[in-house]
């Protein structure tokens, strides 16, 4: 029988939902069936953490005395944007400062866990906002406003890339050795929000999320959002596919799901905690959320060559089981994987979300416009039957 979110709403207040985790349903699903599991529970958690460049802040700092429209401005050496008004502030999370290894990523950390960061601002001068420059020290609380905001997060899938030249390539999947010596990825298999829900049933515009420890909301699709992605025969997608855009309140996050990060040759950026909830709500819905990590195939793609030409080429998939068992084959090379990415936050995301939702301290929302999602013919080559990468 088919439920309704506001049915699933009322037993959370009442405190009789059951809640499972994305991996306790994959287990569920595999001993009880997709049916069955519809039956029993009603809201699967997700979670997944790590960096996610398409990340900033938009800050209001409040009023000096006198008044000062920014023009230029930073926050520790990092620029931020001032085309905004006054005294609005956006920080990009990739933004770099004077020293490499510390930009806007770490800028946001810093004001989530509470510390001081120095503002440097100048503005042109006119007889409402006559100050020309600004030297002062602010806070999480001394702001007057600070919204996380991403534009492009939370992939449905994404590349594993691998280095087939002669010689070291750095990029933002980590260091890649040559001669395919070693494969970097990022995601968190069964438990990625986006997975769960293949064709956005669920999630949309206005969905309620955890963010970076805190509440967010889904504001629409991501840039890069694309609807109609290569299917497996499962509906899972066989390649990046669906992105979300989010936004909340920094000043109610915490800094364990918000940190800086640098990587080496490409730079900084900020790796976010987010978690999805997702309402069973049929057989289908149970189905979808029982997925497995051998259920998602990602793309390996040649990042010393095919991925900087743009040029499609894709030389084969794996599977989350196989990239987690720390070895994949690759062109008949016995290749090392690393993510970037961490599996165990992403499971404690998801657990904090359960929790959250057990005790009636989290609602679940109906999106008022869902995700762009196509259904298009699923791909049946040996890509799927026999994703084994092989020389």
């Amino acid at each position: 029988m088919a439920k309704t979110v506001e049915e699933i709403n009322g037993r959370i207040l009442q405190g009789t939902a059951v809640v499972l985790t994305a991996g306790e349903m994959t287990s569920l699903v595999r001993e009880r069936g997709a049916k069955r599991a519809s039956e029993l529970v009603d809201v699967v958690t997700t979670g997944t953490f790590g960096p996610m460049c398409s990340s900033g802040v938009l800050l209001n700092t409040g009023h000096s005395s006198p008044r000062i429209n920014y023009k230029e401005a930073a926050l520790n050496g990092v620029p931020a944007y001032c085309g905004i008004a006054a005294v609005d502030l956006f920080l990009g999370a990739t933004a770099s400062g004077t020293t490499p290894c510390y930009g806007g990523g770490h800028v946001i950390e810093d004001l989530v866990s509470g510390r001081t960061v120095y503002l440097e601002a100048t503005g042109h001068g006119t007889h409402c906002y006559p100050r020309k420059e600004l030297h002062t020290s602010v806070n999480i609380h001394t702001l007057a406003s600070a919204e996380l905001t991403n534009f492009r997060n939370s992939y449905q899938n994404y590349n594993v890339a691998v280095n087939g030249s002669y010689s070291e390539r750095q990029t933002y999947l980590g260091v890649l050795k040559p001669g395919y010596g070693n494969a970097g990825y990022s995601g968190s298999g069964e438990y990625s929000p986006l997975i769960n829900d293949p064709f956005f049933r669920t999630i949309g515009t206005g969905t309620r999320i955890f963010l970076g420890g805190g509440t967010g909301w889904i504001t629409g699709q991501g840039t890069q959002h694309s609807p109609e992605p290569m299917r497996g025969p499962n509906g899972v997608p066989m390649e990046g596919a669906g992105t979300i855009s989010v936004r909340g309140d920094l000043k109610k996050m915490n800094p364990r799901y918000l940190r800086g990060v640098w990587i080496k040759g490409y730079g900084v950026s900020l790796s976010v905690g987010i978690g999805v909830p997702i309402p069973v709500l049929d057989e289908e819905m149970a189905a979808f959320t029982g997925v497995s990590d051998g259920d998602i195939l990602a793309p390996v793609v040649d990042y010393a060559s095919d991925y900087p030409q743009a040029n499609g080429r894709v030389l084969g998939h794996v599977s989350y089981r196989e990239l987690y068992s720390g070895e994949i084959t690759v062109q008949g090379v016995h290749s090392k994987t690393f993510s970037l990415s961490s599996r165990k936050m992403g499971e404690e995301i998801a657990l904090e979300l359960k929790n959250r939702i057990s005790a009636g301290d989290f609602l679940l929302s109906v999106p008022s416009e869902p995700l762009p999602a196509g259904r298009p013919q699923v791909c049946q080559s040996n890509a799927v039957t026999d994703h084994l990468m092989s020389s």
